[in-house]
């Protein structure tokens, strides 16, 4: 069972993060600072645009997970990127580096001697080497093409020890890189999508009308000259709470819900001498197939209706959409 902290303790801890976390950002200011007179992130960033392979980021101990992000990052913002572990590299994986690749190395001190074993491979082969370090006259940084000053002024660490500010600055100037990559690519909303087919982004960017309408003998329809009591039967076989009128050359001209049946019931007796195209609404919501689902949801957020026709570019009825089908297609 976990045991509540005293007072003195819970005060101390607080102290702490606070403390931690004003260390971390004054060196994000810092770092801000820095890059308003220096030129190697714009560097950086012209190498990379001019890439013809991959980004190779690689990075031992820390520096390792936070190159994983950052090549996670540059991939899913439109630059190929992959992580290889150094160690790795020199046993075989560097074999998935190419001279058109370009390896971002990170290193705090800039000596790690995992990464100084295969670097000078990759430039003999003809690959550009960033480095990312927080020592600028290190070996790592003297080998690079291009050198990022990650440097802090302490760790967020008591005893200055364990990477914390460091590793915070250094994740957040590989964020900055991939936006400035990203901004001057042209990628885009779509582009994001397609990164990112299994998120909520990804389903409202890239799934359409068509996939997810339904089709053929699933579409609620009936003739002009329809009697009520036919109509009815159709709404409740297709389980849509609807139905198109159509005419005949299969073009929507009118729609007959169930909230149309209510209204109705209070003035009419008798439903069975009622014809459809007296009682239907003219000019139904319609959309093309080809269009986005997620614009299906903005017609009937703002018409307020459950149900839409999908109509092809003659006008023709070819699917219909209910609000059910977007929310199992999770579109919305």
């Amino acid at each position: 069972m976990l045991k509540s902290f005293d007072a003195k303790t819970a005060t101390r801890a607080l102290e702490l993060a606070r403390e931690a976390l004003q260390i971390e950002t004054d060196a994000l200011a810092a770092l801000n600072a820095r890059l308003a007179t220096d030129e190697t992130v714009g560097q950086a960033v012209s190498l990379l645009l001019q890439c013809k392979g991959r980004v190779v980021v690689s990075g031992i101990g820390k520096s390792g997970h936070i190159g994983r992000k950052i090549a996670a990052t540059l991939a899913s913002t439109g630059t190929p990127a992959l992580f290889v572990h150094p160690a790795e590299a020199a046993h075989g994986d560097l074999g998935m580096v190419t001279p058109e690749d370009v390896v971002i190395a990170i290193s705090y001190s800039g000596e790690a001697a995992e990464l100084m074993a295969i670097l000078p491979v990759v430039k003999r082969m003809g690959g550009h080497v960033i480095a990312m370090t927080g020592k600028p006259q290190s070996s790592l940084a003297k080998l690079a093409d291009v050198h990022l000053d990650v440097s802090v002024a302490k760790e967020a660490c008591p005893m200055n020890l364990a990477p914390t500010a460091s590793t915070t600055v250094t994740l957040a100037l590989g964020d900055a890189i991939a936006v400035a990559l990203l901004d001057l690519r042209g990628f885009k909303e779509e582009d994001f999508a397609r990164s990112h087919p299994g998120g909520a982004l990804g389903r409202r960017l890239l799934t359409h009308v068509r996939d997810i309408m339904r089709k053929d003998g699933a579409i609620p329809a009936v003739g002009l000259e329809t009697r009520l009591p036919d109509a009815l039967l159709e709404i409740t076989q297709k389980g849509m709470g609807m139905t198109a009128i159509v005419d005949a050359d299969n073009k929507p001209v009118g729609v007959f819900t169930d909230g149309d049946l209510r209204r109705m019931i209070e003035k009419v007796q008798d439903f069975s001498k009622v014809v459809i195209k007296d009682v239907m609404h003219l000019n139904p919501r319609t959309i093309g197939p080809d269009q986005l689902a997620v614009d299906a949801v903005a017609v009937m957020e703002e018409f307020r209706i459950n149900q839409m026709l999908v109509v092809d570019p003659d006008g023709t009825l070819v699917g219909a959409l209910h609000i059910h089908d977007l929310t199992r297609a999770k579109v919305i």
